[in-house]
């Protein structure tokens, strides 16, 4: 499934992953191929993604993700600890 993480300064991530857990505001929640349509809001803390060779997790302060067709969309509200 194709991932894109975007703040609105930047765009932080975009590629095939395997799997992402989120942290949504009532609880964790991971997202896999071929998931269900949904809109969620997500609160702070960490998304974490896998591609077929490694892992990677990045904070966030909070944010909307939809998940429709294969396709993920983050838009955090900022990156925590990103250093300019």
């Amino acid at each position: 499934m194709y991932l894109e993480i975007l703040t609105p300064d930047m765009k932080v991530y975009k590629g095939e992953v395997t799997s992402a857990t989120f942290p949504g505001t009532d609880g964790s929640f991971q997202v896999l191929n071929n998931h269900a349509p949904l809109v969620s809001t997500l609160a702070k803390g960490i998304v974490e993604y896998q591609d077929k060779d490694e892992y990677y997790d990045i904070e966030i302060d909070g944010g909307v993700v939809e998940v429709l067709n294969n396709r993920v969309i983050v838009l955090a509200e900022a990156i925590i600890g990103e250093e300019d």
